[in-house]
């Protein structure tokens, strides 16, 4: 009896451990399963969150433009150059750019620097002595980048041979 005895728990042992190791497979595939769970979600709310900040901010271009213009048209009138008004309205673009700046949005450097379709959108192309072809000669609109990630692209002329 002691015989079968061992035989039945040999077979019990067997298979207890047979058991113990599936449930311990199972648990760090499970594990592993939810860890990559949790990453695909904390990636997927960062990346949703960037895009409806770059959403805001590109909204907001716009106006800095509209500021822009209007500093520069001010500007150009002689009799409101030292007025308050202007002093304020340069004071908000500034406040506005520095706002945009902590947020991570740059410029794009576009005068000067040869054509690059991933930055640029050419809107007029004209030849220029001394000059080579492709080069950026003047910009419409200025164009804006943040986190690596293209908000807006420049708007610019660019030299034509």
């Amino acid at each position: 009896m002691t015989d079968q005895t061992d035989d039945l728990t040999n077979v019990d042992l067997t298979a207890l451990t047979a058991e113990r190791d599936d449930f311990k497979d199972r648990l760090l595939r499970m594990t592993a399963e939810f860890d990559n769970y949790r990453k695909r979600v904390d990636r997927e709310r960062r990346e949703l969150s960037e895009a409806a900040a770059a959403d805001l901010i590109r909204d907001l271009l716009p106006i800095v433009d509209d500021i822009e213009r209007a500093m520069t048209a001010s500007r150009l009138d002689v009799a409101s150059r030292d007025s308050a008004f202007l002093k304020g309205v340069e004071l908000i673009h500034r406040q506005l750019l520095d706002q945009l700046r902590r947020r991570g949005v740059e410029p794009i450097d576009a005068v000067g620097q040869m054509f690059d379709p991933e930055l640029h959108e050419s809107v007029a192309a004209e030849p220029a002595a001394g000059k080579p072809d492709g080069e950026i000669i003047e910009e419409f609109r200025r164009g804006y980048r943040a986190a690596g990630r293209l908000l807006r692209p420049s708007m610019v002329k660019v030299v034509r041979a």
